[in-house]
């Protein structure tokens, strides 16, 4: 990882980052806070020997002293030296449990020897330094004077003990920035953790790393979505319309020499996006003045014509089988060279219609009559519907959903194109946040409107053709349409059903249109 991937955990993760840290901050704030206090106080000894005054017993007995002070360090926490401590001070218990109470120290290159005592009471603590003061130079005295009549060191205190009323122990800064500190670099560890282990696609980045295909764009996530579908149409100067624009250019130049003009979109997964996509692209294309239609491809959930606000319940399924012809069910969007043709009753064989030659011939004669020919499909894990069609057509796009989609779902979408011959032109990222957008494609990071029309965006309202605009696939389900064939409609969350064997029976079977 470089250092922007470890920047952008932290973006991303901050919330994390931040909790962990809060917990560790109050573990050290609560181990402070019933931590027993602890108090200190310290007295010094100088070490000394009687000597003549010339340079070499100068010399001579410095060297003696700095050995004899490491040698009394250690002699300090002898039972010899304790016990008679302990009884000038008032100090019950064992001589090992108040060694463990006293440390020393020699300062380098020093005859000094510093005592320290720690206790639970500050006087406890000043008492115990007192009565070492008094002790331990006797002590020393005898020792030495055992070999000779006079001891030939001394040692006297420079620093008698004092009584310290803040406790030494614990440190509450101290605690406390080791706390945010080591709860900070745990919270990144965490956060760190968590962003290797997941396998959602959410970024540009993320999806370079499940495959070199062509990113076409990045199309912003926007929680008004469900409520304005068609962005191109109902504020086309926001983000998300100039995001389609892009894409549309970009799809434009795909293939220069050899252009795709008929198209199927489809995704791993529901709930990607694809036919808004596709109704937004279609938009896009339209407005340019090119000539466009719009196959509502999914006959198992079709909601394109939902979002474009017109009936379907006469449509594909009806041409495939020969009922009616295309030009009686094409319905023309606004005034522009926008066509739709919907999915029309559901049928029993979805598959075996959408892979049959009256398909194909239907797709060769639009081709010819229009210059894009785009197809809302079916995602490609649940059904084979988006395979097939991709064998007869140009090429697909696939639409990829951040944060609805892990990266082995795309990974094998795009594998079961690659399993048919299928082309594929490029992919999509769609519902992409602002922080995860990890740069690259689309619009979605920059906002380029007019003030005022960014403030009016959010009360506009989609002009509708016959009825109400349906819930966004992005964000929910939608309502189904009723279908002309009788079938009763379907959960909200479900596709259409047929509803008895006398409405499947009005479908030819799949040796009767394969020719």
């Amino acid at each position: 990882m470089e250092l922007q991937d470890y920047l952008n955990v932290i973006r991303k993760r901050w919330m994390i980052i931040a909790a962990v840290a809060l917990v560790t901050l109050g573990l050290a704030a609560a181990y402070t806070a019933l931590s027993p206090r602890a108090y200190s106080s310290s007295t010094r000894f100088f070490v000394n020997t009687t000597r003549d005054d010339t340079t070499s017993s100068l010399q001579q007995g410095n060297t003696f002293t700095q050995a004899r002070v490491k040698t009394y360090a250690q002699v300090l926490q002898d039972p010899a030296v304790l016990q008679p401590v302990m009884k000038a001070a008032g100090v019950s218990g064992t001589t090992d449990q108040l060694a463990a109470r006293i440390t020393s120290s020699i300062p380098l290159d020093t005859s000094l020897i510093d005592v320290t005592v720690t206790d639970a009471s500050p006087k406890q603590a000043q008492r115990i330094a007192a009565a070492i003061g008094d002790v331990f130079p006797q002590y020393i005295s005898k020792i030495e004077a055992q070999s000779s009549k006079q001891s030939p060191v001394t040692l006297s205190v420079t620093r008698p003990a004092t009584l310290e009323p803040s406790p030494v122990s614990p440190k509450p800064t101290r605690n406390l920035a080791l706390g945010l500190v080591l709860g900070l670099l745990l919270g990144f560890g965490v956060a760190l953790l968590r962003d290797v282990l997941d396998k959602s696609v959410k970024s540009q980045r993320d999806l370079e790393a499940v495959t070199d295909r062509t990113i076409l764009g990045g199309i912003a996530y926007d929680n008004d979505a469900s409520a304005h579908p068609l962005i191109v149409q109902v504020d086309p100067r926001s983000q998300r319309a100039e995001a389609f624009r892009s894409l549309r250019t970009n799809l434009q130049f795909v293939d220069v020499a050899n252009p795709p003009k008929s198209i199927v979109v489809t995704s791993s997964l529901p709930g990607e996006g694809k036919s808004t996509t596709t109704a937004n692209l279609a938009l896009s294309l339209a407005e340019t003045g090119l000539k466009v239609v719009v196959i509502e491809g999914d006959l198992r959930r079709p909601r394109l014509l939902d979002y474009l606000g017109f009936e379907g319940s006469v449509g594909l399924t009806d041409v495939l089988v020969g009922r009616v012809d295309v030009d009686d069910v094409l319905q023309p969007f606004g005034r522009t060279g926008l066509r739709l043709l919907g999915a029309g009753p559901i049928p029993p064989n979805p598959s075996e219609l959408l892979g049959s030659a009256n398909m194909e011939q239907l797709i060769e004669d639009l081709t010819e009559r229009f210059d894009y020919v785009l197809i809302d499909a079916p995602p490609l894990l649940p059904v084979t519907d988006a395979a097939v069609l991709s064998t007869i057509v140009d090429g697909a796009i696939v639409v990829v959903g951040a944060g609805v989609v892990q990266r082995e779902h795309v990974r094998h979408a795009l594998e079961s194109l690659e399993a048919v011959n299928g082309s594929v032109l490029g992919l999509i990222l769609n519902r992409v946040k602002a922080k995860e957008g990890g740069a690259g494609y689309g619009t979605y990071e920059y906002d380029y409107r007019p003030e005022s029309e960014r403030q009016r965006a959010k009360g506009r309202s989609i002009p509708h053709r016959r009825r109400p605009v349906a819930v966004d696939e992005d964000h929910g389900p939608v309502t189904p349409r009723p279908s002309t064939t009788g079938a009763r409609p379907a959960p909200p969350a479900g596709p259409r059903e047929v509803s008895d064997q006398r409405e499947q029976a009005a479908f030819p079977t799949a040796d009767s249109i394969f020719h």
